[in-house]
């Protein structure tokens, strides 16, 4: 399940993709670019982001059904349990339906209790790292791959800001998979900068809603094109 170029990210926040049909449509498109895997933030019926077995399950059924042995993962984003750590537990604990793969952002409370739940269950772990403060909160951690995740970042800075904590997982002795991204004003600076570090990255509406010269991207499907453009021609 190692991503080489291009992960795409979907909706996270955004209003669309939410339905299950919709994120099989965007992921179809995405794959048919380029895309090595999809990352989902499924929703419930209100279209609030849910972690609840019947809606993981159904969008991931959709998903798998349009694009068959494409490593598809899900968000563990603590928000969608009000905060709730043991919540968030509990409801992960009723999925039958298991993602390829899962994301637990760092910095969230009962972060290694997660990591250590979703491995025993066979899902791989992309632990979020947002600062270089959080590398060492890897070690001894059955973790899959560290997401270098660069937030709230303007893009003169965003390569720096990087960099930092790619160091810090260096000093932490990490030394398994990264990916490297950035959301908003760093995405773009940061898809170059994976391709010429060799690093694999993602991208999507969840990161950015604009492609590189500031117009509106039609959706995830351009977005993929562009990025793997990008990603290829740093790459060389």
């Amino acid at each position: 399940m190692r991503i080489r170029r291009i992960k795409a990210c979907l909706n996270g926040g955004r209003p669309f993709p939410a339905t299950p049909a919709d994120l099989a449509a965007e992921a179809a498109a995405a794959v048919r670019a380029g895309a090595e895997a999809v990352h989902v933030h499924p929703r419930d019926p209100d279209g609030r982001e849910s972690l609840a077995a019947a809606d993981i399950g159904a969008a991931l059924t959709a998903i798998r059904a349009v694009c068959p042995g494409v490593p598809a993962g899900v968000s563990t984003g603590i928000w969608m349990t009000g905060g709730d750590p043991r919540r968030r537990i509990a409801l992960i604990r009723e999925w039958s339906v298991l993602p390829d793969f899962a994301s637990v952002n760092v910095r969230e409370p009962g972060f290694a209790d997660l990591v250590r739940l979703l491995a025993a269950a066979g899902v791989a772990v992309e632990a979020g790292v947002w600062a270089s403060a959080e590398a060492t909160a890897l070690a001894g951690l059955p973790v899959r791959r560290a997401l270098i995740e660069v937030l709230d970042t303007p893009a003169a800075e965003a390569v720096t800001a990087a960099d930092a904590i790619l160091a810090a997982l260096d000093a932490a002795g990490h030394d398994g998979e990264r990916l490297l991204h950035g959301e908003e004003a760093a995405c773009w600076p940061l898809i170059t900068h994976a391709g010429r570090l060799g690093l694999p990255t993602r991208i999507g509406l969840e990161d950015t809603t604009v492609l590189p010269d500031g117009t509106p991207a039609p959706g995830n499907e351009a977005l993929v094109e562009h990025a793997l453009r990008i990603w290829t021609y740093a790459a060389r």
